[in-house]
């Protein structure tokens, strides 16, 4: 099993947590020790209160959970580097003005996805291999 040393960078942070023997992410939690933060439709930065170090080698991606997905509360997309040693943050938004959020203190707010990395190289080709797909973009495939 690989390991992902991480540090604790405040009083009240958590470390990544699954909730369920098969879940494929790790709940991050918020670290806020000087009280709520309310999110709305512009990006808030949430502290995790935890620096990590990914080893090379393994991708570490932030996600959005999908419950607070459903109430229109979204993370953004995110990379957590193997060569970055700092706080992880969170940005949290929600999709339309209407919805306002709180976060309290130990709050789930996004999880962590880790894969392995694949190294590849890019080969220019003047033609590539004929699909039937073909260019068709979004919404191509009918769905």
């Amino acid at each position: 099993m690989d390991e992902i040393e991480v540090k604790v960078l405040r009083d009240g942070a958590r470390l990544p947590q699954k909730a369920s023997e098969h879940a494929s992410g790790y709940d991050l939690y918020a670290c806020l020790p000087d009280g709520p933060v309310e999110v709305g439709n512009f990006p808030v930065r949430i502290p995790t209160g935890l620096a990590f170090a990914v080893p090379p080698g393994l991708d570490a991606q932030i996600r959005p959970r999908s419950g607070l997905a459903s109430r229109g509360v979204l993370s953004t997309l995110g990379t957590l580097d193997a060569d970055y040693r700092g706080e992880l943050f969170l940005s949290l938004y929600t999709l339309t003005p209407e919805v306002r959020h709180v976060v309290e203190h130990g709050d789930r707010v996004a999880q962590l996805i880790i894969t392995r990395l694949a190294e590849v190289e890019f080969a220019l080709r003047d033609e590539l291999p004929e699909t039937e797909r073909g260019a068709g973009g979004h919404g191509s495939t009918g769905r």
